[in-house]
């Protein structure tokens, strides 16, 4: 019901555009969310936001550097990674909360299956 993509092998300060379509049960009202799992870390939260747009919140770390947004059309999510460093280095997933956002993984109903980002140095 979510699928990621876009990840890639890209160099320090490179930009990419991650993507999550949504299908089946996703709704308008869920909120929409994009986490990451760096080698040998706990996934961690990045961005969410609602459909609408009109909430959106980030990880201190990415602040300035990701923006989330959303194409109702498509029912797909974007993540647009700019000014990567090679701490950003991670599979990344996309994941949906009925009714609103939140930060903690545990409170995720669905998740998609992750794209890999990878930045040389």
């Amino acid at each position: 019901q979510l699928q990621a993509s876009g990840g890639g092998l890209v160099q320090a300060g490179d930009s990419l555009r991650l993507s999550c379509a949504a299908s089946g049960r996703i709704s308008s009202s869920d909120g929409m969310h994009w986490f990451r799992q760096a080698p040998e870390k706990e996934r961690e939260f990045v961005a969410a936001t609602t459909w609408s747009g009109g909430s959106t919140s980030y990880a201190d770390s990415v602040k300035g550097r990701f923006t989330i947004s959303t194409d109702n059309a498509k029912n797909t999510v974007y993540l647009q990674v700019n000014s990567l460093k090679p701490e950003d280095t991670a599979v990344y997933y996309c994941a949906a909360k009925w009714w609103t956002t939140a930060q903690a993984i545990g409170l995720m109903n669905y998740w998609g299956q992750g794209t890999l980002v990878t930045v040389s140095s």
